[in-house]
Protein backbone atom coordinates (compact mmCIF):
# COMPACT_ATOMS: atom_id res chain seq x y z
CA UNK A 1 0.00 0.00 0.00
CA UNK A 2 2.87 2.47 1.03
CA UNK A 3 4.04 1.75 -2.38
CA UNK A 4 0.90 2.54 -4.34
CA UNK A 5 0.70 5.72 -2.33
CA UNK A 6 4.66 6.46 -3.49
CA UNK A 7 4.10 5.87 -6.93
CA UNK A 8 0.92 8.16 -7.25
CA UNK A 9 3.00 11.02 -5.52
CA UNK A 10 6.07 10.53 -7.68
CA UNK A 11 3.46 10.38 -10.60
CA UNK A 12 1.82 13.64 -9.59
CA UNK A 13 5.05 15.53 -8.66
CA UNK A 14 6.29 14.85 -12.30
CA UNK A 15 3.24 15.69 -14.04
CA UNK A 16 3.21 19.06 -11.98
CA UNK A 17 -0.63 17.97 -10.76
CA UNK A 18 0.19 19.87 -7.80
CA UNK A 19 1.11 23.37 -9.74
CA UNK A 20 -2.37 22.58 -11.75
CA UNK A 21 -4.69 22.49 -8.40
CA UNK A 22 -4.20 26.35 -8.87
CA UNK A 23 -1.63 27.72 -7.19
CA UNK A 24 1.19 27.69 -10.26
CA UNK A 25 1.03 31.83 -10.50
CA UNK A 26 3.24 32.77 -7.40
CA UNK A 27 0.84 30.57 -5.31
CA UNK A 28 -2.37 32.16 -6.58
CA UNK A 29 -4.91 30.56 -8.52
CA UNK A 30 -4.46 33.00 -11.57
CA UNK A 31 -1.63 36.51 -12.61
CA UNK A 32 -3.92 39.52 -13.38
CA UNK A 33 -1.68 42.50 -14.76
CA UNK A 34 -4.04 46.22 -15.56
CA UNK A 35 -1.83 47.79 -18.66
CA UNK A 36 -2.92 50.87 -20.02
CA UNK A 37 -2.09 52.83 -23.38
CA UNK A 38 -0.56 55.78 -25.21
CA UNK A 39 0.24 58.05 -22.05
CA UNK A 40 -2.91 60.26 -22.16
CA UNK A 41 -3.96 62.10 -18.60
CA UNK A 42 -6.57 60.36 -17.56
CA UNK A 43 -3.50 57.56 -16.82
CA UNK A 44 -2.38 60.13 -13.91
CA UNK A 45 -5.54 62.20 -13.08
CA UNK A 46 -7.85 58.80 -12.61
CA UNK A 47 -5.76 55.50 -12.94
CA UNK A 48 -2.88 56.42 -10.37
CA UNK A 49 -4.66 57.52 -7.86
CA UNK A 50 -7.43 54.63 -7.95
CA UNK A 51 -4.06 52.64 -8.39
CA UNK A 52 -2.79 53.45 -5.81
CA UNK A 53 -5.60 53.39 -3.34
CA UNK A 54 -6.21 50.40 -3.19
CA UNK A 55 -1.94 49.47 -3.06
CA UNK A 56 -2.34 48.16 -6.99
CA UNK A 57 0.21 48.62 -9.53
CA UNK A 58 -0.31 48.64 -13.38
CA UNK A 59 1.70 48.55 -16.64
CA UNK A 60 2.00 52.27 -18.78
CA UNK A 61 2.57 52.22 -22.45
CA UNK A 62 3.80 55.13 -23.30
CA UNK A 63 4.46 57.15 -26.94
CA UNK A 64 7.35 59.36 -27.28
CA UNK A 65 5.25 62.12 -29.06
CA UNK A 66 2.43 62.26 -26.63
CA UNK A 67 1.54 65.58 -25.21
CA UNK A 68 0.90 64.16 -21.57
CA UNK A 69 4.02 62.51 -21.79
CA UNK A 70 6.52 66.12 -22.41
CA UNK A 71 4.15 67.77 -20.35
CA UNK A 72 4.15 65.84 -17.13
CA UNK A 73 7.83 64.04 -16.98
CA UNK A 74 7.93 64.69 -13.24
CA UNK A 75 4.85 62.76 -12.80
CA UNK A 76 5.61 59.75 -14.97
CA UNK A 77 8.78 59.52 -12.92
CA UNK A 78 6.99 59.69 -9.87
CA UNK A 79 4.67 56.79 -10.78
CA UNK A 80 7.92 54.42 -12.17
CA UNK A 81 9.41 55.14 -8.56
CA UNK A 82 6.28 54.00 -7.09
CA UNK A 83 6.25 50.63 -8.70
CA UNK A 84 4.03 51.22 -11.52
CA UNK A 85 5.54 49.78 -14.94
CA UNK A 86 6.55 52.26 -18.09
CA UNK A 87 6.79 50.46 -21.04
CA UNK A 88 7.13 51.07 -24.49
CA UNK A 89 4.69 52.08 -27.04
CA UNK A 90 6.48 53.39 -29.67
CA UNK A 91 7.84 57.19 -30.57
CA UNK A 92 4.94 57.71 -33.19
CA UNK A 93 2.05 55.01 -32.49
CA UNK A 94 2.21 53.90 -36.08
CA UNK A 95 -0.39 51.19 -36.95
CA UNK A 96 -1.35 49.63 -40.27
CA UNK A 97 -3.79 51.56 -42.04
CA UNK A 98 -6.91 50.58 -44.38
CA UNK A 99 -10.35 49.44 -43.79
CA UNK A 100 -11.42 50.79 -40.57
CA UNK A 101 -8.41 52.30 -39.74
CA UNK A 102 -9.05 56.00 -40.54
CA UNK A 103 -7.31 57.10 -37.70
CA UNK A 104 -3.92 56.40 -39.59
CA UNK A 105 -2.02 59.12 -41.15
CA UNK A 106 0.02 58.62 -44.18
CA UNK A 107 2.97 60.00 -42.08
CA UNK A 108 2.30 56.94 -39.89
CA UNK A 109 0.86 54.30 -41.41
CA UNK A 110 2.86 50.96 -40.94
CA UNK A 111 2.88 49.66 -44.04
CA UNK A 112 4.66 52.64 -45.41
CA UNK A 113 7.64 51.90 -42.62
CA UNK A 114 10.97 50.02 -43.22
CA UNK A 115 12.39 48.05 -40.54
CA UNK A 116 14.92 49.87 -39.90
CA UNK A 117 12.72 53.09 -39.11
CA UNK A 118 10.66 50.91 -36.73
CA UNK A 119 13.32 49.72 -35.01
CA UNK A 120 15.35 53.20 -34.65
CA UNK A 121 11.76 54.58 -33.38
CA UNK A 122 11.30 51.77 -30.71
CA UNK A 123 14.82 52.48 -29.56
CA UNK A 124 15.22 55.92 -29.35
CA UNK A 125 11.78 55.48 -26.84
CA UNK A 126 13.69 52.97 -24.75
CA UNK A 127 16.37 55.50 -24.39
CA UNK A 128 13.55 58.34 -23.34
CA UNK A 129 12.30 56.08 -20.95
CA UNK A 130 15.14 55.36 -19.46
CA UNK A 131 15.97 59.04 -19.00
CA UNK A 132 12.89 59.20 -16.99
CA UNK A 133 12.86 55.76 -14.96
CA UNK A 134 16.36 54.98 -15.22
CA UNK A 135 15.51 51.02 -16.15
CA UNK A 136 17.07 48.78 -18.65
CA UNK A 137 14.80 45.93 -18.77
CA UNK A 138 11.58 46.53 -20.59
CA UNK A 139 8.26 45.42 -22.42
CA UNK A 140 6.75 46.34 -25.71
CA UNK A 141 3.02 46.63 -26.77
CA UNK A 142 2.36 46.66 -30.26
CA UNK A 143 0.36 49.81 -31.57
CA UNK A 144 -3.26 48.64 -32.69
CA UNK A 145 -1.68 44.79 -32.01
CA UNK A 146 -0.03 45.04 -35.19
CA UNK A 147 2.90 42.78 -35.52
CA UNK A 148 3.43 43.42 -39.20
CA UNK A 149 5.04 45.76 -41.89
CA UNK A 150 2.89 44.47 -44.92
CA UNK A 151 3.09 40.66 -44.75
CA UNK A 152 6.71 40.13 -43.12
CA UNK A 153 6.66 40.30 -39.29
CA UNK A 154 8.79 42.32 -37.19
CA UNK A 155 8.59 40.73 -33.93
CA UNK A 156 11.71 38.47 -34.15
CA UNK A 157 13.27 42.18 -34.25
CA UNK A 158 12.36 42.86 -30.85
CA UNK A 159 13.85 40.21 -28.86
CA UNK A 160 16.80 41.36 -28.01
CA UNK A 161 15.46 44.91 -26.51
CA UNK A 162 12.74 43.63 -24.67
CA UNK A 163 11.42 40.97 -21.84
CA UNK A 164 7.84 40.46 -23.55
CA UNK A 165 5.50 42.06 -25.72
CA UNK A 166 1.50 42.66 -25.44
CA UNK A 167 -0.62 41.93 -28.60
CA UNK A 168 -4.43 42.56 -28.61
CA UNK A 169 -5.84 38.83 -29.29
CA UNK A 170 -8.63 38.08 -26.81
CA UNK A 171 -7.60 34.65 -24.88
CA UNK A 172 -6.70 33.61 -20.84
CA UNK A 173 -3.48 31.71 -22.20
CA UNK A 174 -2.30 28.71 -19.55
CA UNK A 175 1.23 29.29 -18.54
CA UNK A 176 3.08 27.25 -20.52
CA UNK A 177 1.01 28.85 -23.55
CA UNK A 178 2.01 31.82 -23.38
CA UNK A 179 3.91 33.20 -26.13
CA UNK A 180 6.47 36.00 -24.22
CA UNK A 181 6.38 38.28 -27.59
CA UNK A 182 2.84 38.17 -28.31
CA UNK A 183 0.90 38.03 -24.41
CA UNK A 184 -2.68 38.04 -25.03
CA UNK A 185 -5.17 40.66 -23.78
CA UNK A 186 -8.53 41.83 -23.83
CA UNK A 187 -9.26 45.46 -25.10
CA UNK A 188 -11.78 47.47 -22.49
CA UNK A 189 -14.10 49.56 -24.26
CA UNK A 190 -18.01 50.01 -22.20
CA UNK A 191 -17.45 47.12 -20.18
CA UNK A 192 -19.38 47.62 -16.62
CA UNK A 193 -17.69 46.66 -13.18
CA UNK A 194 -19.47 43.25 -13.11
CA UNK A 195 -18.78 42.04 -16.52
CA UNK A 196 -14.39 43.04 -15.68
CA UNK A 197 -14.88 41.29 -12.54
CA UNK A 198 -16.46 38.31 -14.20
CA UNK A 199 -13.31 37.76 -16.54
CA UNK A 200 -11.22 37.81 -13.41
CA UNK A 201 -13.26 35.08 -12.12
CA UNK A 202 -12.64 32.70 -15.20
CA UNK A 203 -9.31 33.19 -15.03
CA UNK A 204 -9.38 32.09 -11.34
CA UNK A 205 -11.26 28.93 -12.53
CA UNK A 206 -9.14 28.16 -15.28
CA UNK A 207 -5.73 29.09 -13.77
CA UNK A 208 -4.74 31.31 -16.43
CA UNK A 209 -3.44 34.74 -17.44
CA UNK A 210 -5.98 37.47 -18.03
CA UNK A 211 -4.76 40.70 -19.22
CA UNK A 212 -6.27 44.46 -19.19
CA UNK A 213 -6.01 46.45 -22.17
CA UNK A 214 -7.49 49.99 -20.94
CA UNK A 215 -7.63 53.36 -22.96
CA UNK A 216 -9.83 55.93 -21.44
CA UNK A 217 -10.44 55.15 -17.60
CA UNK A 218 -13.55 57.84 -16.92
CA UNK A 219 -13.19 59.76 -20.36
CA UNK A 220 -9.67 60.84 -22.45
CA UNK A 221 -9.64 58.56 -25.03
CA UNK A 222 -13.20 56.93 -27.63
CA UNK A 223 -11.92 53.80 -26.35
CA UNK A 224 -13.36 53.83 -22.38
CA UNK A 225 -14.69 52.55 -19.46
CA UNK A 226 -16.08 54.53 -16.46
CA UNK A 227 -14.40 55.21 -13.33
CA UNK A 228 -17.22 53.04 -11.47
CA UNK A 229 -16.50 50.27 -13.51
CA UNK A 230 -12.66 50.24 -13.04
CA UNK A 231 -12.59 50.82 -9.04
CA UNK A 232 -15.03 48.03 -8.59
CA UNK A 233 -12.68 45.81 -10.65
CA UNK A 234 -9.72 47.33 -8.65
CA UNK A 235 -11.47 46.23 -5.47
CA UNK A 236 -12.41 42.90 -6.40
CA UNK A 237 -8.42 42.39 -7.09
CA UNK A 238 -7.74 43.61 -3.88
CA UNK A 239 -10.33 42.15 -2.09
CA UNK A 240 -9.10 38.52 -3.55
CA UNK A 241 -5.25 39.03 -3.81
CA UNK A 242 -4.54 35.76 -1.95
CA UNK A 243 -5.68 34.00 -5.33
CA UNK A 244 -5.38 36.69 -8.02
CA UNK A 245 -1.55 37.78 -8.44
CA UNK A 246 -1.96 41.28 -9.69
CA UNK A 247 1.31 42.48 -11.37
CA UNK A 248 3.15 45.11 -13.82
CA UNK A 249 3.24 43.08 -17.11
CA UNK A 250 7.43 42.91 -16.69
CA UNK A 251 6.67 40.97 -13.34
CA UNK A 252 4.81 38.40 -15.00
CA UNK A 253 6.21 37.99 -17.84
CA UNK A 254 9.57 37.12 -16.21
CA UNK A 255 7.70 34.50 -13.97
CA UNK A 256 6.55 33.30 -16.92
CA UNK A 257 9.51 32.63 -18.38
CA UNK A 258 11.48 31.24 -15.14
CA UNK A 259 8.64 29.15 -14.63
CA UNK A 260 8.54 27.50 -18.06
CA UNK A 261 12.37 26.81 -17.88
CA UNK A 262 11.87 24.23 -15.14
Amino acid sequence: MQQIFLLILISCIASGSFAQNGRLWNNRKCAVSLTYDDAINVDLDNVIPALDSVGLKGSFYLSGYSGALSARIDEWRSIAKNGHELGNHTLYHPCAGGPGRSFVTPDYDLNRYTFRRLVDEIKMTNTLLKAIDGKTKRTFAYPCGDTKIGDSSYVDLLKNDFVAARGTVARMPAIKQIDPYNIECYVINGETGDQLISLVKKAMETNTLLVFLFHGVGGGHSLNVSLQAHSQLLHFLKQNQKDVWTAPMIDIAGYVKDYNKK
